[in-house]
């Protein structure tokens, strides 16, 4: 059930903090029709399963650079809506809100199977509820319950390490994913930079190169198969695999991310002045100190950058980096365990739930609305400050990420409305916050199934949220 004293917060600080973010956000294509096409190629491939998208590092040897030192902890993410100090403002019965949703609910663009939950989360309770308990395929909205898993079991300051070790002898190399899809090459550069810095210090210029991607075991290819909403799910990678431009939504992706990172590091340490001889290949790294390191941006980050995009990729790191946490094994089994118990660590209705992958791609994933509430409840409760990203991280109607493009038809909620977009094909969800006339924060969830289009499903979700504004 949700924690009975959470924060409430103010439309006017809303308005304003919601300008300034849509001021310095920039809007990015939606990944969620990406997974149409993803499930197009799919169902057209011969293959069979019908909706079925079926160790420590040691004390160095001998002399060695010291390590870099460890980024300092950055700060949480901070609030976007102002709390207020004084009582809560009295809401609306949960009877005249159903009169406003009950006739939403019914559009037929929401299609034959639809469940609903609208929780106050200044006091708590359940203002609406339809279905609320029962697990429905989420979608991408599954990845609120993936980010706050890594946040519960990482903290919002932890960051993600690529390193790069020497053997005693100085002769090889070994660049190791720490699972950070976010390195990009400005990084892999200065990482170069510094590892050849590192090996003139020992006087070797002249090195072969490994790559490590043992980190993450088990099967690297979403069980959707490859699509250009997802790079093979590895420990190495730059910019998430993608072969083109751009920094969200779909796009062309390697089959092989680690090595390309690996050949794209090599030619950095030759423009430093280490000559690589050989092409890179697979290895473990030595157990030793890094020579060089570099480090993600914090976890607060990464999860905002997660929701705002629907990024694919930054969902199954983060499932990855809570497996790790829970000492299980980076894979789709070991992180759908981690964050399920993580999940349980929260008390949160977890009856039927499922998460067969981070990001929402994969349809046997389960979660119900009343999950998805309670989730945002918690992150808004001040006992649980390190859930806080789950909120600043949402899109903001018609201003950011995958809801730029939307409220068009629901202008009510354009800048209210802060929420979680899911679209597979039948499939529309939407879970979020929405600021209503009378300062209140509202948490909700739509989960639809067996719907007709997006077309039709994102209007009536859209129409949905913004009903709970108040506004006329």
């Amino acid at each position: 059930m949700p924690e009975p004293r959470v924060w409430q917060l103010t439309a006017g600080s809303a308005v304003l903090g919601l300008a300034l973010a849509a001021a310095a956000a920039t809007a990015a294509g939606p990944w969620d029709g990406g997974q149409r096409t993803a499930e197009r190629a799919r169902a057209a491939a011969p293959a069979a399963g019908g909706e079925r998208h079926p160790a420590p590092a040691a004390a160095p040897q001998g002399p060695a650079e010291p390590a870099p030192a460890e980024p300092a902890p950055a700060p949480s993410a901070p609030g976007v809506l102002t709390a207020l100090t004084g009582p809560a403002a009295p809401g609306a019965r949960p009877a005249d809100l159903a009169r406003t949703l009950v006739p939403l609910l019914a559009d037929p663009g929401l299609g034959t199977v639809r469940t609903a939950s609208v929780v106050d989360t200044a006091t708590g309770r359940q203002l609406y509820g339809e279905g609320a308990r029962t697990p429905m395929t989420p979608a991408s909205t599954v990845k609120i319950a993936t980010a706050a898993a890594a946040l519960s079991a990482l903290g919002p300051d932890h960051r993600i390490a690529t390193t790069v070790t020497a053997t005693p002898d100085g002769r090889t190399l070994t660049l190791t994913g720490g699972g950070d899809p976010t390195l990009d090459p400005a990084r892999l550069g200065r990482l170069a930079a510094d590892t050849a810095r590192a090996l003139r210090g020992r006087g070797h210029t002249s090195v072969r190169l490994a790559y490590d991607t043992s980190l993450y075991p088990g099967p690297a290819v979403h069980p959707i198969g490859p699509n250009e909403n997802l790079a093979p799910v590895t420990a190495l990678m730059t910019r998430g695999g993608r072969l083109d431009d751009s920094a969200a939504g779909p796009a062309p992706r390697s089959g092989d991310p680690a090595r390309d990172t690996a050949t794209a590091f090599a030619g950095h340490l030759a423009e430093a002045g280490v000559e690589v001889t050989g092409d890179p290949a697979p290895g473990r790294a030595p157990k030793v100190a890094p020579l060089a390191r570099t480090h993600s941006a914090p976890l607060a980050d990464l999860v905002e950058r997660t929701l705002t995009n629907s990024d694919n990729d930054l969902a199954e790191a983060l499932a990855r980096q809570t497996a790790l946490a829970h000492r299980q094994p980076a894979s789709f089994r070991g992180a759908e365990k981690a964050v399920r118990d993580e999940l349980g660590k929260l008390g949160l209705p977890l009856n039927g739930a499922r998460f067969a992958d981070g990001s929402g791609l994969d349809r046997r994933d389960r979660v119900s609305a009343a999950l998805l509430t309670t989730l945002l409840t918690r992150a808004a409760d001040p006992a649980h400050p390190e859930l806080r990203p789950l909120l600043t991280g949402l899109p903001v109607g018609a201003f950011t990420g995958t809801l730029a493009g939307r409220y068009g038809q629901a202008p009510a909620g354009a800048g209210l409305v802060r929420a979680k977009t899911g679209t597979l094909t039948g499939v529309n969800t939407l879970a979020g916050t929405v600021v209503t006339t009378d300062g209140r924060l509202l948490a909700f969830a739509f989960l639809a199934g067996r719907t007709p289009s997006p077309d039709l499903a994102q209007p009536a979700l859209d129409r949905l949220s913004a009903a709970l504004t108040g506004q006329n």
